[in-house]
């Protein structure tokens, strides 16, 4: 049988990543001879095939692809010339020097890769090696977007929009339960080509189409690291919305749900409500500042921004208008940020908080999401998607901002 790639990542996009990564490892872990990446999100990141197995990048020559299953689907989808087959992490060593790409004295890993027992276990099968820390210079290497993953975040976003505020408020009421608006949502998300899988990278997140909060749910404990809180379906699924919680015509619904095209995610809150004449007026002045706080933020989105600066502007401007209270969550919900990279995965780097120094690069994205807890009604605000360029941040995510209502 003769089969043809889905989609042949171009070979120039491997090359200009790889190089990227070969420039922060040299900034990071200039002592290590290449690095040893283990997740299939960077696997794919770097070579375009989703594959079981480690991508080996040294400092110089061909990166060097070794699946342990697949090598067939890996040798279609990648533009990269060396792709082997491996069973045990102690062949490499062997694997790598036939290849002409020896691993050296020292190796960066990709150690949020792996499980500590999996990292156990490649320590133990690379005698002679020492293995440094690799996974802040793959990070900072995938912060920054080429024109090629820019066209899927357009595109991702456009549609995002369009599901939202053109397809969902025909399908919604109040009255229904928050299971039946998610319900609701996946169906407007599939008419527009979400692909149905989102993806976060930090150890034990988990995102399930998003959160469905009505009313007072928005304000509801939370363990996402995130300010909107939500029942979710179960305990063990604190994800969609709660059967039992019908949203009633004079709350807000808040929907925090990311969208994916072509693996890459935007992320959107939207507020809808039944109509204009219910929404309090302290809802409605917190909406206004909140999308007040979005626009000065994505106006700052420029090369050369510091994210922690960022963040403390904001919240000075927070304190100053006396919004403090429930801004990025109510109670134990508050988080420490402003708006996060996203990409491949929602959760990247950079992150607009108190500890990112590093100043913005042009291409970078981030969802920008100011959003304020109200207690006894929900939450109000708004979450887009936005590039950093020299003119500000370009919104990728449409310029409806809400709130919203139900046809």
């Amino acid at each position: 049988m003769s089969f043809v790639s889905l989609e042949h990542m171009p070979l120039a996009e491997t090359q200009d990543r790889i190089s990227r990564l070969r420039t922060h490892m040299g900034e990071l872990c200039p002592e290590a001879s290449g690095m040893l990446v283990f997740s299939r999100l960077a696997i794919y990141h770097l070579s375009g095939v989703w594959a079981s197995g480690v991508l080996w990048v040294p400092a110089c020559g061909e990166p060097v692809l070794l699946c342990r299953k697949g090598v067939e689907r890996a040798r279609l989808d990648s533009p990269l010339e060396r792709i082997l087959e491996f069973k045990s992490y102690s062949q490499l060593p062997a694997l790598l020097r036939e290849a002409d790409a020896p691993l050296g004295d020292t190796a960066a890993v990709e150690m949020t890769g792996l499980s500590w027992s999996m990292g156990e276990l490649l320590r133990s099968k690379l005698p002679g090696v020492n293995l440094v820390p690799g996974d802040t210079a793959l990070a900072w290497t995938r912060a920054v977007k080429t024109e090629w993953e820019l066209a899927k975040l357009r595109l991702a976003g456009m549609r995002h929009d369009q599901a939202l505020n053109d397809t969902l408020p025909d399908l919604i009421r109040p009255g229904m339960t928050e299971r039946e608006i998610a319900l609701a949502v996946w169906d407007a998300f599939y008419r527009h080509g979400h692909q149905g899988m989102m993806r976060m990278q930090n150890a034990g997140e988990e995102i399930f189409l998003g959160h469905i909060s009505a009313g007072d749910s928005a304000n509801y404990p939370s363990v996402f690291n995130g300010p909107l809180g939500l029942r979710g379906a179960h305990p063990v699924l604190p994800f969609l919305g709660y059967a039992g919680k019908v949203w009633q015509r004079g709350e807000p619904l808040a929907l925090d749900c990311g969208f994916c095209l072509e693996g890459y995610h935007t992320d959107k809150t939207q507020i809808y409500w039944a109509d204009e004449s219910v929404i309090p007026e302290e809802a409605d002045r917190a909406q206004d500042f909140c999308l007040q706080i979005q626009e000065h933020l994505s106006s700052r989105l420029v090369p050369g921004a510091i994210p922690a600066e960022l963040y403390r502007d904001c919240i000075k401007i927070v304190l100053a208008n006396d919004m403090g209270e429930g801004f990025m969550g109510l109670g134990r919900n508050k988080v420490g940020f402003l708006g996060h990279g996203i990409g491949l995965a929602i959760d990247e780097w950079p992150v607009i908080a108190p500890t990112f120094d590093r100043p913005l690069q042009e291409n970078m994205v981030l969802a920008l999401e100011p959003k304020i807890g109200i207690a006894g009604l929900g939450m109000v605000g708004v979450e887009n998607t936005f590039v950093v360029t020299p003119k500000g941040g370009e919104c990728l995510t449409g310029e409806r901002f809400g709130p919203t209502f139900p046809s």
